[in-house]
């Protein structure tokens, strides 16, 4: 098994732990630092019986990347699972690229970016909505995207069995997700986040003036 850069297993380790702790907060660590909708704080039930009151914090912008959905108990831990496997899959090959530091700071451009265009469309589209938005997907879009720019032509197996080239796969997934976004077919999902943080690691690529593999 190769070994796994610090970034990319740094991140691995606090997502997981934030999963655990979110398993005996009772709805706390949600409460707090999920990305809530900017305006009006609102009053929220918690697991416990508890009742907090809510809303927009500058924290969340980070903060909502390390939480997760799903009960551990219940076994329903795709939420995690998917964006683990995901980052484990892309981010060390990304991190080594660009080094340790350099990708520190391009995940969480992408995870920023990801959270204000979340933002945006919920207050700009949907301002009668006031849910949270969780997990590390921003992040992750902007891992995947970054790995189609630096090796367009690697093959990524499309459920272990069809090769497609990496730049071809990604940019695929990315117009499906603006799809279910403007189509509204997949509820209860922040496809325009997965696009802020791939959009927001692509400027920072072009920033940087990194170059694909060849």
């Amino acid at each position: 098994m190769p070994r796994i850069p610090p970034v990319t297993r740094a991140l691995l380790i606090a997502n997981v732990i934030v999963y655990l702790l979110q398993q005996v907060g009772g709805g706390f660590v949600e409460a707090h630092f999920a990305l809530w909708p900017l305006g009006d704080s609102e009053l929220l039930r918690l697991d416990n019986g508890g009742v907090t009151r809510v809303g927009f914090e500058f924290w969340q912008l980070v903060s909502y990347s390390f939480l997760h959905g799903g009960s551990l108990a219940r076994g329903n831990i795709g939420h995690i699972a998917f964006n683990m496997l995901a980052l484990w899959m892309f981010g060390g090959r990304v991190e080594e690229n660009l080094r340790s530091n350099r990708f520190a700071i391009y995940y969480f451009v992408c995870v920023i970016g990801a959270a204000l265009a979340q933002l945006a469309v919920i207050h700009f589209f949907k301002p009668e909505d006031f849910y949270p938005t969780i997990g590390a997907s921003g992040g992750v879009f902007g891992v995947l995207l970054a790995f189609a720019y630096l090796y367009p032509r690697e093959k990524i197996y499309l459920y272990a069995i069809v090769p497609i080239p990496a730049a071809v796969m990604v940019v695929g997934y990315l117009v499906i997700e603006g799809y279910f976004g403007i189509s509204g077919r997949q509820e209860g999902v922040a496809h325009f986040a997965h696009l802020g943080g791939a959009l927001a690691g692509f400027v920072l690529l072009r920033i940087w003036r990194v170059s694909a593999m060849r």
